[in-house]
């Protein structure tokens, strides 16, 4: 259950009228609602919970404070990329010893920085990293707990941007090269392999491409506590699909029906890392039209959100259902279908204000006629919404509210120009007079 719905033709977030927030913050705006999150996360710990399990939140899926403090109070782990994501959970409140760090690409300085918190795991995913995290630390003199990350090579049939267990894939290791890796770390002081982890893509629909690759890492973890290795983890990764376009998400228990069994099977405790499964569908992003426009036989829908606030259409294709906040008397609110012809609208380009033919939220989508000022939603957007946006023609980024029942806050304020510049201003990007003279 998603707590975004229609009364008497307004949308709402939980109790409070998204129109009131418009009026208040300002648009572009992100509006969040902590009992969907809550909820979905509810769905995955009851789904899983034979195996009782560390669900470790995502960061990369919406890394708000607010989101993940709200996720610390519930009791959840979190998953990190980077080391500004592991200073924003332990600045939430998270607790360090329920986090992995997972990234193809951790500098040195992000190693050691995750030394220091005694994080969890360290997730490897190259035989250099597994040397440098060695050599710190060595140097530290402080032994780390790490899991090999495995390509186990099973296609999950989503898009091929956000598919990352093929064998080809920059991240983690394939078979082979991961029971290689392993052999090398037997007995190592300072590295210490305690967990394998996969991560076979995002936005996946198709239960069965888990289970395929948790049977193969099983069959690893296996071999590897017979070579010696005290294996303690399973981390089967994230990427649960949610409902998009209507129904296309599966249910947690889905997911859980073919991941449990391997589980069981190699004795390790599980760690799962689902973000879009618990925000996604707990966002909208809320803009206003500014202008309407016919060019050729293209009708144009110019509002104030752009591909620097949500840029998942125009890098992925991705389809995102959108709607009026105020639905017109006589129309759905709103349609499950979206490519048949609904009477009462048109066809319209959703695009924004950047200076970009690939600025747009939508394409030839059937809206009623809407007029300047009306605000619409565009839905399923809690999840690498904000956190993938940028100030691409010196735009300010929009604000961010979190609802709860009948209350709200804002948890991000909207940017202003002098936001824009004021690291170059600190760094003194502009000359001096005596520096140009």
């Amino acid at each position: 259950m998603d707590f975004f719905e229609y009364r008497d033709r307004e949308l709402y977030c939980e109790d409070v009228p998204v129109r009131e927030l418009a009026e208040r913050f300002g648009t572009p705006l992100w509006v969040y609602s902590a009992r969907t999150v809550l909820h979905h996360y509810g769905q995955v710990q009851e789904a899983f919970a034979e195996a009782e399990p560390i669900i470790c939140y995502s960061v990369k899926a919406n890394s708000n404070l607010a989101i993940l403090h709200l996720m610390a109070q519930h009791g959840s782990g979190f998953d990190v990329v980077s080391g500004g994501e592991i200073y924003r959970v332990l600045l939430a409140g998270g607790d360090p010893r329920r986090t992995v760090f997972a990234g193809v690409g951790k500098s040195p300085a992000e190693i050691a920085y995750a030394i220091d918190q005694d994080l969890l795991l360290l997730e490897v995913e190259s035989e250099e990293e597994a040397e440098v995290i060695r050599e710190i630390a060595a140097e530290k003199q402080k032994a780390v707990s790490v899991a090999i990350r495995v390509n186990p090579d099973v296609d999950p049939k989503t898009h091929r941007y956000i598919t990352t267990g093929k064998k080809e894939s920059k991240f983690g290791l394939d078979l082979e090269r991961a029971a290689a890796l392993a052999d090398r770390l037997r007995g190592d002081r300072w590295v210490q392999l305690h967990g394998l982890h996969m991560h076979i893509g995002s936005q996946i629909t198709d239960p069965s491409a888990y289970g395929r690759a948790a049977a193969r890492v099983a069959d690893l973890a296996l071999d590897l506590k017979k070579m010696g290795h005290d294996i303690r983890w399973l981390n089967t990764g994230g990427g649960f699909g949610i409902h998009y376009r209507g129904q296309e998400g599966r249910p947690a228990e889905e997911f859980a029906a073919v991941i449990l069994p391997h589980v069981r099977r190699c004795g390790c405790r599980l760690l799962l890392e689902p973000g879009r499964f618990i925000v996604g569908n707990a966002g909208i992003l809320v803009s206003r039209v500014l202008f309407r426009k016919e060019a050729g036989d293209r009708r144009f829908l110019i509002q104030d959100a752009a591909m620097n606030d949500l840029v998942r259409p125009s890098l992925y294709q991705a389809f995102h259902r959108i709607w009026p906040v105020v639905v017109p008397p006589g129309l759905p609110a709103p349609p499950t279908d979206y490519e048949s012809d609904i009477p009462g609208t048109v066809r319209w380009d959703v695009v924004g204000p950047v200076c970009e033919t690939g600025d747009f939220l939508a394409l030839d989508r059937p809206l009623p006629r809407l007029d300047r000022g009306d605000l619409l939603a565009t839905f399923s957007a809690g999840a690498y919404g904000m956190v993938m946006s940028s100030n691409y023609n010196s735009r300010p980024r929009g604000a961010e509210v979190l609802v709860e029942g009948s209350s709200f806050r804002l948890v991000r304020r909207r940017e202003t120009y002098e936001d824009l510049v004021r690291a170059e201003l600190e760094a003194d990007a502009i000359p001096h007079p005596a520096a140009s003279s």
